[in-house]
């Protein structure tokens, strides 16, 4: 039963911390790479992508050497299943592109190759080494394959492509729990950095200086609180102190990176304490200005709570995660947003600009104000606009209008978005209620849905009476009345 697998699961896992921890408390914990061989883990290819193990036997078969790397380890270690398979070899992206005929060469920052197998791509990726800049004094160029690399005045990475050895790529990864590598040809695992132990401990540790590996990439700091996020890991010590300090490096990382960043951060189901996590070291408000300026001010009203908003927005999107549903990007960002729409509306109408005219200019100053910040394509800013919209119409029910808006290919997403202002406070006289009740009427019941609603109490924009018309007067002379 799937009851008694994940107990074995468990159980193989606790030995192979037992094991990892009495690895470094031994006299040999200083020499690296600590290599746990297939008797002493619990990691098989029946828990790898087999289009993974295809691309790892056919570079081995080439004469190079391939290892799975990184997150797909990690995640199996502490009983999360993997999705993404990394691929790491000694092969020049060259030389991997012209081995698989179904590859691509990607970046520029850093030269990849996607391996794609239908849907699934197997990102395959060149030992890296020390920039150039990093390590002239300590090594000899001759050795890199490659040179190609480059700063920024901030001192921010901008092109890595410095080949070397894997003990050198092991030092350029991030976390030291991403350091693990899988081989296939012995199915051992080797550790080059203490990522066995810090999986034991359940700490997040980056490898290196932490205000030197921040400064070469910003982006670390955010997935130090996704990981933190998702695994339920404590930063270490040293590796928190400088985030909020060099938060503002961030604003230096370009808006469309960030823009994925944040999509991991609030959509991988864990959205509420990474949002704590972000606001708590500082960086959440240059992924959200406005809206964090929004909740430092205290801004409320009394239909509107900003942070209990938010809050409920992140819950049903991690319920609808943790359950194996998905999330659309131009929700979640709908739901950042709103509170700021909202403020901005009402300064809007407070100057005399009627409701509608006043909501588009919301929406487009905020929208202008958040690309600042983190990119937001087209496809997804447009249907965030017709979610804020049909919350404005959503209120109008009456004549065809019900039907009309139940058509609209926006309806179940503003639905949902309805009742999460509801959940969060926002009173709105049982409206959730009746548009759940009329999606799922026949067509009779649907028209006694509508008859039922009192217009002027609940939609005071209805119907308007016609005011009768005017005659035109008449030149012609007007008769007297006949006194009485």
């Amino acid at each position: 039963s799937l009851t008694k697998i994940c107990r074995l699961m468990l159980t193989g896992l606790k030995s192979l911390v037992r094991k990892a921890t009495s690895i470094f408390a031994s006299p040999k914990a200083q020499t690296y790479p600590i290599i746990i061989p297939r008797s002493d883990h619990s990691l098989s290819r029946q828990n790898l992508s087999p289009n993974a193990v295809k691309v790892l036997y056919r570079l081995n078969k080439a004469g190079f050497d391939a290892y799975l790397v990184g997150g797909c380890i990690r995640d199996h270690l502490i009983g999360v299943d993997a999705k993404d398979f990394d691929v790491v070899t000694n092969a020049t992206p060259e030389e991997i592109h012209d081995l698989f005929s179904n590859s691509r060469l990607i970046g520029r920052r850093f030269r990849l190759v996607h391996v794609t197998f239908g849907r699934e791509i197997i990102e395959v990726s060149t030992f890296r080494a020390p920039s150039a800049q990093e390590d002239s004094a300590s090594k000899p160029q001759e050795s890199l394959k490659g040179k190609d690399s480059a700063r920024s005045a901030h001192g921010i990475v901008l092109r890595d492509n410095v080949y070397g050895s894997i003990e050198e790529d092991a030092e350029r990864r991030d976390f030291t729990f991403n350091a693990l590598y899988y081989n296939v040809q012995d199915f051992s695992i080797h550790d080059y950095c203490g990522g066995l132990e810090d999986i034991a401990n359940k700490k997040i540790r980056i490898i290196g200086d932490a205000r030197q590996r921040y400064q070469e990439d910003p982006v670390r700091m955010l997935r130090a609180i996704r990981f933190a996020g998702k695994l339920g890991f404590d930063i270490d010590e040293e590796t928190a102190a400088p985030i909020k300090e060099m938060a503002h490096l961030l604003d230096h990382i370009p808006p469309a990176r960030l823009f994925e960043e944040v999509l991991k951060l609030l959509g991988s189901g864990n959205g509420i304490k990474t949002f704590h996590l972000l606001r708590q070291y500082g960086l959440f408000k240059y992924l959200f200005p406005d809206t964090e300026a929004l909740l430092v001010s205290g801004w409320k009203r009394d239909d509107l709570n900003p942070e209990a908003f938010i809050l409920q927005g992140l819950e049903n999107t991690d319920k609808r995660l943790q359950t194996g549903k998905t999330t659309a990007p131009y929700f979640l960002y709908a739901v950042m947003l709103w509170p700021s729409v909202v403020l901005r509306h009402e300064e809007f109408q407070s100057q005399g600009m009627p409701a509608t005219p006043a909501l588009h200019q919301a929406a487009s100053m905020v929208l202008d104000n958040q690309v600042a910040s983190t990119a937001i394509p087209r496809r997804f800013s447009t249907p965030m606009r017709e979610i804020w919209d049909m919350q404005f119409r959503l209120p109008k029910r009456y004549g065809k209008r019900a039907f009309v808006l139940l058509d609209h290919p926006r309806f179940r997403a503003a639905f949902d978005f309805l009742l999460i202002r509801e959940l969060s406070g926002t009173e709105l006289g049982g409206l959730g209620a009746w548009w759940e009740s009329f999606q799922f009427a026949n067509e009779n019941e649907q028209r006694e849905l509508i008859k039922s609603i009192d217009l002027r109490a609940n939609d005071k924009e209805g119907p308007k009476k016609r005011r009768p018309r005017r005659r035109k007067k008449s030149n012609a002379p007007q008769r007297e009345t006949p006194e009485e």
